[in-house]
């Protein structure tokens, strides 16, 4: 008897994927570079597996890489069962592989075969990438968080959320602060590829025709680029510049930054000794080894307060408003910016 394996679209495929568990069925290596956030990767092949049937499909035919890709599976079915029914919720799974074809197809028959509910994703993981690019690209409702560096932003963006607005913390989903210091205290960064799977995760909770603060970012957070759906919607939306003195942001930074290893900090102050200058750069470096962050922050936000402005030039000055502040203080900021918007 046949055994038909349902094959939904990706839409329906994340809907489910909340409350069934996604079982990824792609190498490893496919894996480790991006996936559905929250999927489970159960390869049916690793990755030398992968490159070797790869290798005969390519060098000789179709069949003969069946045949040494069924060598390599038949040994380990009953070890993917077992796996699937421990993943399994309800007796239910969801699989994909890479365009929905043989693995996830070979897979979901497996455990269909063992009792399994399973449906597949149509037209795979690069089926998936086409619809959250497709996504990401519809019109939202975007204002701008702007202001200087050490303006408290991110904190800011917290204190809206806890305000009932809609936020996209874009430096927290990167695990980048977004300047040369910004790897500094984070997590090491996923690919972009990957930052934008779990950018899309945080996008398709909100409203898109409500209120939704971003920060002001330039296309690159460390090694994570913006997607151009969202970016060039950024680049057009308004924008709600900040204004924090100067002494106030020096001492956020200072708090920031001053349990840092020195070596870190002086590491990163040679990164941008072209732009802040040989002699500025040699006094910075100097003052941190002498523990006088104040000085050494002050110096390179002379750096910073530069290239900001120079960004906010290429906006269109009719998208930008103000708002003068004399505190760090996120949460009264969040209350004020709300009203501001009112």
């Amino acid at each position: 008897m046949k055994i038909e394996i349902p094959s939904i679209e990706p839409k329906i495929f994340l809907e489910k994927g909340i409350d069934i568990p996604i079982i990824d069925v792609r190498s490893p290596g496919e894996f480790a570079q991006a996936h559905i956030p929250g999927a489970i990767n159960l390869p049916l092949f690793d990755n030398d597996e992968r490159a070797k049937v790869g290798t005969i499909y390519k060098k000789q035919n179709k069949d003969k890489a069946i045949l040494a890709g069924l060598d390599i599976v038949g040994p380990k079915m009953a070890k993917f069962v077992v796996k699937a029914k421990k993943i399994a919720k309800n007796n239910k799974i969801l699989i994909h592989c890479w365009r929905g074809g043989m693995r996830s197809g070979s897979m979901a028959w497996l455990f269909k075969t063992a009792g399994l509910n399973v449906e597949i994703l149509e037209g795979g993981y690069k089926a998936y990438r086409q619809f959250i690019k497709n996504e990401l690209a519809k019109q939202a409702n975007i204002t701008i968080l702007s202001g200087s560096t050490g303006s408290g932003k991110t904190d800011i963006l917290k204190e809206l959320k806890k305000l009932g607005e809609q936020i996209i913390d874009l430096e927290g989903i990167a695990h980048h602060k977004g300047s040369a210091f910004g790897a500094i205290g984070e997590k090491k960064q996923h690919s972009t590829e990957q930052f934008e799977n779990n950018l899309y995760k945080a996008w398709s909770k909100l409203n898109l025709h409500k209120r939704i603060w971003i920060e002001d970012e330039s296309k690159a957070i460390g090694l994570n680029h913006i997607p151009d759906e969202i970016f060039l919607q950024m680049r057009q939306a308004p924008v709600i510049k900040i204004n924090v003195p100067k002494e106030v942001r020096i001492k956020r930074l200072v708090k920031d930054y001053t349990y840092a290893d020195k070596e870190v900090l002086i590491y990163h102050l040679n990164r941008i000794k072209k732009r802040l200058g040989p002699n500025e750069t040699k006094l910075a470096i100097e003052s941190v080894q002498n523990g006088d962050m104040t000085y050494a922050v002050n110096l390179s936000l002379t750096y910073y307060d530069k290239a900001y402005n120079h960004g906010l030039l290429k906006r269109e000055l009719k998208t930008v408003s103000e708002l003068n502040l004399t505190e760090d203080n996120p949460k009264e900021t969040a209350k004020k910016l709300v009203l501001f918007c009112e």
